[in-house]
């Protein structure tokens, strides 16, 4: 870390930046007292200059007309009064602290950032409180009860009151922000402004003014002399630099996802992460206590302040965007809407300000703007339930010193003793304990000297966090168990995401009809009979809510007649009832690979709501007449009964898609085919799935031609045992058969948003897909053009066509090209539900930039998905409206001179609509379907959103923990990986056998060489049998060997090769045995032999390296896929 200090402390700096210069090196000179930090300075300060980085090149004059234009900008001075000392700080030579580093408290040093000095010499954050891979805690921190006595000064300045922070967003000069912390680096945060391109960066602990992840902030902006430099810009310590950063995500399947219960569908949309840190990331989004559920409706809106002074004139304009980041290092984040500007009602100045701001950041995008949270301004649910272990081992030796102490000096203090909390999510800081708040259980054990507790997963409750305090007060909610267990760490998930896990109560359950049910009599002959169709279901072998089927008939005309049909769950769950509220509540139906916990109960979702097979069934279909040529020529929406013939599994219909049939000659029972129902035969199922395809594939050219986009990588299947025990995984790509459905509820989804936004402007739930962020595209063109691929991002059509060009040139290196997908995801902002009245004045916002269409959003998952409820009882309401009219026409004109279908037909018949008649259909309509008015849609949306983020989040944190554990019963896992990143601290690496990226740290280890060569990227690591030496003042500064490399003697290696055969107890160099260098996966025994390579290594960008991958953590920390080089030597 010495070499990053030094390297960031002799940056290069232009001409214009002599001056500033000169300052630098005195103020580094004087050791006391020292003056106000210049840009730079705090540039090093917030580590955030990566080493090597190139020159800071700031530009000392504009042009005339911008400089006019940036007139109003307002920026606060150094010197504005106000200011707290504790606020002033930043750390100095802080590099990025990413997974496996971590910063030791030597070296973090403090300089003031705005004037005026701090009280405390330093801030040195206790080890436990450091994010690594292997533990998140260190049992050798600070002790516990010495963390937030009294009687120390203010480490971080008051909170602005209520007053001052509505007038400051008044004025434009601070903006609400959402808080995000870097994963690697708790001491970097960014926060998001709408309508800039750039995140704001809030640099060190005391600028974040005890703000956590998730929180809603007010945050001022710093003056430009004191904003950072962009990383990536002008070179960085690695060339993966500039494409580092949150593992962002689009809509799933619209953009080629598959996750949410199997299906290879849009409609499905469990955001799919196409580039992930590893499976199944940890993405907690937002955390409640379980136990508070069932009056939970909406997140709460309150200003939160702890100081009712104000702060004088906020000359200081906030800014704050980085579009990129709707999800941080991998976790996926979704902006709330109570962020979005609104041009109107007394915000035309915030509008302005995000303009000239914009600007701003527009003029000078090498650098990136700094700020400081002035308050808090809503508490984020996450708060509520962050899962760590407890650190207790200092506690009762600390007990007896600290009594003594307190007898000695009445300053030391307290009444209350403290124990640590360490989160295993590295974005949270370590949290103190009251021991007398503890639980009578955990109180028992500690008191009893227990230290196997540490072992125990614990969930917590952030209480309160004073301006004395380094850390945060919390007390524990729960208590899961060892850590180191799978169902402890699938309890864990669970509590963090708010997920409801329990039953459905017995108000929800009187809702539904008794058992057995069969389909009224009056609805049969209220709705379209559709029985005598050959409709049959497409879904995963295992899938029991049926919530969408298909059919296909070939018309006189030789157009076809495609039926969309979807379960009628609108039909059961009815407005304002207590199934309803719960159905509210869940929003979304969660998967965790070997259970789910449904949105709507058992007897509806997977009985009564379902379209099973042989049955008849509610439903709400689309008949859409399409031509040759994809053009849906003719519609019709509306109620039906249907009855399903046969439940295909994805295999099935591939295998239909695959096979030429010899009807007589084939046995479909035998083959293990499902049973057709009804007076259909498997020649008729055939005969639909085949032309069901091949109009699919029309479509799906139609819709690539238009501009659509597709990002799509493998992903890892698991295998499991009769028992539900994981014990293998697998590589698996979706295939023509997920892509045929894919099609027909993409447009079915498309249609349904085309209806509801004409008929109901202002009250619409649509789903939009923002354009990705520009900065962050153009750092990935460069990076293909660095490698000889030409990539055009000018649409999203022109980059999905780019794109296949290159996966063509790529044939013969599918890794590389799945390296550039994850690459591609990067700058993908989040897909999300909105209230279209929000945006009633922003229609170019409504679009979906992955599927290139206008409208969009979800219709086809009524069983799992709440949000495609409220679809439905918008477009019945419609359908109502439309029938409410022309029965009026009649009546008044005694003939029909209005259009059949004037509102859910092709042609709108917008007359019809804004008429009065027609505004009167519309509304009665609205009021007997329930449709919510744009406020309360605006919450339904925001809530769906969140609780969307975490379904996806349990879904990936269980991949993670099912990776985990099936290295943890392999111990070693020997595979190959492809270099992304490359520099003279850490390379990334990306692991095609499990589809993850990865980190290897090889900078300060002992008895390892570093020789990094610029001009070529190359690095060059060599054993080294000097030890290395430890430095004054940094023990413990060099890592071990072990922790860098596998180690193996190429004597014991082929040994272990030529005795293959023999059993599981064979051991090379003792670490690695015959069984863990058999793949991971349970169906792929043909891998070739892992073998290791020799020092010196050298290396290069997108060379392909032997590693070793471990399990990490469990018992003694957060969960984590370790990665060490795997070489052979006969030293060592």
């Amino acid at each position: 870390m010495r070499a990053a200090v030094e390297g960031s402390l002799t940056e290069r700096f232009d001409d214009g930046e002599k001056e500033k210069k000169k300052k630098r090196r005195s103020n580094r000179r004087s050791k006391q007292n020292p003056p106000s930090a210049s840009a730079s300075e705090v540039n090093e300060a917030q580590g955030v200059l990566p080493e090597g980085s190139g020159k800071i090149g700031t530009p000392t004059h504009t042009s005339a007309s911008l400089s006019s234009s940036l007139k109003q900008v307002n920026v606060c001075s150094p010197n504005e009064q106000g200011l707290s000392n504790a606020s002033n700080v930043a750390f100095i030579s802080m590099p990025p602290m990413h997974i496996n580093e971590q910063v030791e408290p030597g070296d973090l040093r403090i300089v003031p950032m705005y004037g005026g000095g701090i009280d405390s010499k330093s801030f040195s954050e206790p080890a436990g409180w450091r994010g690594s891979s292997g533990t998140n805690k260190n049992k050798d921190s600070v002790p516990c009860g010495q963390i937030g006595l009294s009687g120390q000064k203010n480490y971080f300045s008051p909170h602005w009151s209520l007053e001052a922070v509505e007038k400051a967003l008044e004025k434009g000069d601070v903006f609400k922000a959402l808080f995000h912390v870097n994963a690697h680096n708790r001491f970097e945060a960014y926060c998001k402004i709408d309508g800039l391109s750039t995140d704001v960066l809030i640099g060190g602990i005391p600028a974040q003014n005890r703000a956590v992840e998730g929180d809603i902030v007010a945050v001022k902006i710093d003056p430009l002399s004191l904003w950072t430099k962009m990383k990536g810009t002008n070179g960085s310590c690695n060339n993966t630099a500039t494409l580092e950063g949150c593992n962002l995500l689009t809509e799933d399947n619209e953009v080629g996802g598959n996750i949410c219960k199997g299906k290879g569908k849009v409609d499905d949309d469990c955001e799919s992460a196409y580039c992930r840190s590893y499976p199944g990331q940890s993405k907690e989004d937002v955390d409640r206590n379980s136990t508070s559920y069932r009056n939970y409706s909406f997140p709460e809106k309150r200003i939160l302040y702890e100081d009712n002074t104000s702060w004088g004139s906020t000359n200081h304009l906030d800014l704050h965007g980085m579009a990129s980041h709707d999800g941080i290092n991998g976790h996926h984040c979704a902006v709330p809407d109570s962020l979005k500007i609104n041009s109107c009602n007394g915000q035309r100045d915030v509008v302005n300000a995000v303009e000239k701001m914009s600007l701003l950041v527009n003029f000078f995008p090498s650098k990136r703007p700094t700020g400081r949270v002035v308050a808090i301004m809503e508490r984020s649910p996450r708060r509520e339930g962050i899962v760590g272990h407890l650190n207790v081992k200092q506690w009762v030796p600390f007990r007896d010193i600290n009594k003594k102490d307190v007898k000695k000096n009445k300053n030391l203090i307290s009444e209350d003793e403290y124990i640590q909390l360490t989160p295993t999510d590295p974005k949270f800081p370590m949290m103190m304990l009251l021991v007398r708040k503890l639980p009578k259980c955990i109180k028992k054990r500690l008191k009893s000297g227990d230290v196997t507790i540490e072992m125990d997963l614990v969930a917590a409750q952030i209480d309160e966090w004073v301006e004395e305090s380094h850390f945060p007060e919390a007390y524990i909610l729960r208590v899961f168990g060892r850590g180191g267990e799978v169902q402890t760490q699938l309890d864990a998930i669970l509590f963090q995401n708010a997920i409801c896990m329990s039953e459905f109560p017995p108000e929800a359950m009187s809702c539904l009809p008794c058992v057995p049910w069969e389909v009224p009599l009056k609805e049969i002959q209220s709705r379209i009979d559709l029985r005598n169709l050959c409709i049959f279901t497409i879904d995963p072998s295992a899938a029991t809510d049926l919530d969408d089927a298909l059919s296909i008939e070939k018309l006189p005309n030789g157009n076809y007649r495609v039926g969309v049909h979807i379960a009628d769950a609108s039909y059961f769950v009815l407005p304002d009832t207590a199934l309803d509220s719960e159905a509210h509540l869940r929003s979304t139906s969660v998967y965790m690979l070997q259970r789910k916990l449904p949105m709507l109960p058992a007897l509806l979702s997977e009985n009564i709501g379902s379209l099973s097979p042989g049955v008849d069934r509610l439903a709400v279909s689309m008949l859409l007449d399409i031509n040759l040529t994809g053009d849906v020529v003719d519609r019709w929406i509306g109620r039906t009964v249907i009855h399903s013939c046969c439940k295909l599994s994805y295999e099935h219909a591939q295998d239909i898609i695959d096979r030429a049939f010899d009807f007589e000659g084939t046995n479909f029972i035998e083959d293990g085919y499902p049973r057709v129902y009804g007076h259909f035969v498997w020649p008729d199922v055939i005969k639909s799935l085949k032309s069901l395809y091949e109009i699919s594939n029309v479509l799906k050219h139609k819709r690539f031609t238009g501009g659509a986009l597709r990002l799509e990588n493998p992903k890892v299947v698991f295998l499991f045992d009769e028992n539900g025990v994981p014990y293998g995984s697998m590589l698996s790509e979706r295939k023509e058969s997920n892509f045929l459905v894919e099609e027909y509820m993409l447009l079915a989804n498309r249609i349904a948003a085309e209806v509801i936004c004409r008929a109901y402007p202002d009250g619409a739930l649509l789903r939009r897909h923002p354009e990705p962020n520009m900065r962050k595209l153009r750092e990935f063109m460069v990076f293909c053009q660095k490698h000889g691929l030409e990539l055009n991002a000018s649409s999203s059509g022109q980059f999905h066509w780019s794109l296949e060009q290159i996966r063509e040139k790529l044939k013969g290196d599918p890794v590389l090209y799945n390296i550039l997908i994850s690459y591609a995801t990067r700058p993908m902002q989040l897909a999300s539900y909105f209230c279209s009245g929000d945006l009633k004045d922003s229609e170019n916002e409504w679009g979906h930039y992955a599927l290139a269409v206008p409208f969009y959003t979800h219709f086809t998952s009524p069983l799992r998905r709440y949000p495609d409820i409220i679809v439905h009882r918008t477009l019945l309401a419609s359908i109502e409206a439309e029938e409410l009219y022309m029965r009026h026409h009649l009546q008044v004109y005694k003939e029909v001179k209005v259009q059949k279908r004037c509102f859910t037909g092709i042609n709108f018949d917008k007359n019809a609509a804004e008429s009065m008649e027609g505004r009167e259909a519309l509304s009665a309509a609205a009021v007997k379907h329930s449709v919510p008015s744009a406020e309360i849609l605006a919450d339904i949306a925001a809530y769906c959103n969140e609780r969307k983020l975490a379904s996806r989040n349990v879904k990936d944190a269980c991949d993670k923990l099912y990776t985990w554990f099936l290295l943890k019963k392999k111990e070693v896992l020997l595979s190959e990986a492809r270099i992304m990143g490359l520099g003279p601290r850490f390379m990334s690496i990306y692991i095609q056998k499990l589809a993850i990226e990865r980190r290897i740290y090889y900078d300060e280890v002992e008895g390892l060489t570093v020789e990094w060569l610029e001009t070529t990227s190359t690095l060059v690591l060599s054993m080294s049998t000097n030890r290395c030496a430890f430095r004054r003042g940094c023990p413990n500064k060099w890592r071990a060997f072990e922790e860098a490399a596998l180690l193996t003697c190429p004597c014991n290696l082929k040994f272990t090769m030529d005795n293959s055969d023999q059993s599981d107890s064979v051991k090379v160099d003792d670490s690695i045995s015959a069984m863990d260098r058999e793949p991971i996966s349970g169906s792929d025994s043909s891998e070739t032999e892992i073998e290791p390579v020799v020092f010196p290594l050298t290396v290069c960008l997108l060379s392909t390296i032997p590693v070793a991958l471990h399990a990490v953590g469990g018992d003694d920390g957060p969960l984590d896929i370790g990665v060490r080089l795997y070489m052979s030597s006969y030293f060592g």
